[in-house]
Parts: structure tokens; sequence; C-alpha cells
């Protein structure tokens, strides 16, 4: 079922398409999209596939910027580079980054007081109930395993995870989801949607069966259907309030969504 118009100017900009805007030039950058560049910091696209950092030798996206920079200005590989905040490895989206440390610390500040605006796009299995809610649960990272689950409040490494979401369109394969996060938690959204039988589509590791975006031989390339579209911060050097909306990768668009 579509939403009504009403409920649409209610999300603001989580409806929207991306603008252009003059003041946040994109260009296309080896293994990555810029969407973002102002003085001491960037916001870059990432894409499906590709961790956020990684030891020496392993393909990122920090190692992918590094190169970019270095092969563009000249900038020495080993210059500093803040990751201030990751996204899970087959997610798609905006990631904030800090080219000097000073920068980076102010970035890092800002997430810390959760004055930082993150908005995220889901596509899940099932028709979801109601429109808009919350979801709250207590969950701990597996020790040793690539994966988060749900336990007792009770449990030692309990945490609390809570979200909000918000029905975008609901469809014959399930729905479109705007999610923002109360906390930031180890798979969050994947997790707590895959617990009350939504899994993100494409998401196996969560038990989706559905299929989304090119088949990957390497499961750890596999995209989901996890994108953060929005982030809105404050620049560390002018104090401007910024906002980025990342273009959806082309996976989405198989979707048939309007």
């Amino acid at each position: 079922m579509m939403l009504q118009s009403a409920q649409r100017r209610n999300l603001g900009r989580a409806w929207t398409r991306s603008p252009p805007h003059p003041n946040l030039p994109r260009m296309d950058a080896p293994g990555f999209a810029l969407l973002y560049e102002n003085g001491p910091c960037l916001v870059v696209g990432k894409p499906a596939g590709v961790l956020t950092q990684a030891p020496p030798g392993v393909d990122s996206l920090e190692m992918r910027v590094r190169r970019f920079l270095h092969d563009r200005d000249g900038r020495p590989l080993d210059a500093h580079l803040g990751v201030v905040h990751r996204l899970d490895r087959p997610a798609t989206g905006a990631l904030l980054l800090g080219l000097r440390r000073k920068a980076t610390r102010g970035l890092s500040a800002q997430f810390a007081a959760r004055s930082v605006a993150k908005l995220y796009w889901v596509a899940v299995s099932g028709a979801v109930a109601p429109e808009a809610g919350t979801w709250k649960d207590h969950l701990r990272k597996v020790p040793g395993e690539p994966r988060a689950e749900i336990v007792a409040s009770d449990h030692p490494d309990a945490q609390p995870a809570v979200l909000h979401y918000r029905v975008l369109v609901s469809t014959a394969w399930g729905a479109w989801l705007a999610v923002t996060l109360e906390t930031g938690r180890t798979h969050q959204i994947r997790i707590q949607a895959a617990s009350r039988g939504h899994p993100v589509l494409g998401d196996a590791r969560y038990g989706s069966r559905a299929p989304f975006g090119e088949r990957e031989t390497d499961p750890r390339l596999q995209a989901i259907a996890l994108h953060a579209r929005e982030l809105h911060f404050r620049d560390p050097a002018s104090g401007a309030a910024i906002s980025v909306i990342a273009p959806l990768p082309d996976a989405w668009l198989a979707l048939g969504l309007p």
C-alpha cells in the first residue's frame, strides 16, 4: 500500500531523491563516490562488499580513500584519515571522514553527543505492521563470530538496542523502511528486523532467502538492502550545518520502488 501524500511530506527528506546542491560537489572516484568535500572533512559513498577499515593488505574503504587523495593531491598515504563511524560490509551509503586530527576530534564529539543525525533506507521481507513504530531489544556481539544476537536483558553482555522505523512503501516482496537509531549496536538494524520476521533483503547471515543485487561467488561481497541514506552534521571548520544524501545503488532500482 502506498503512503498518502501528507504522510510523505511528514517524512521530509527521507522521501526525496538526491537533489543537486552547489555546495555539495560530487564526483566519481575509484571504488567509492565522493559526496561532500570541504576543508578537513569528507563524506564518501561506501559500496557494498567493502570493509570500512581493515588490516594492511586487505581492501577497505579507508585505503581506497587514501589512495585517491594520494593520486589526486599528492597527499601522503600515511597522512591522518579519521574514521569516526562505520558501516557493515554488505551495506552501502554515506560515511563521514576527518582529514585532520582536530576535525576528527570535533566530528567524534558530535557523534558522542548524538548531534549527528543519520537515516537509513532498508528493504525487508514481509508485511511490517504497524506502519510506524519503535523496536526495543537487548543485543550482544557473539564472541569470535561476525554476528550479533538478541539476549535477555539480564545477560551479562546485554546492550540495549532501540530503533524507530516508518514504512515508506509496502510491496509484494515486503516493505521499504526509513529507520533512525537511538543506539548503534553491531548489526542492529539487521538483527532487530530479522528477529521480527523481516530480514533485510539479501542478508543470508540473518535468514534472508530473498535475492538482492548481483549474485556474488564470494558471499563476503554480497550486497544487502541496507543503505545509509542521509547524514546531517556540522562542518568542524565552519560550523555550518551540512546535509548529505547518498544516491541509491543500482541494485535498489530492480525492486521497482517509486
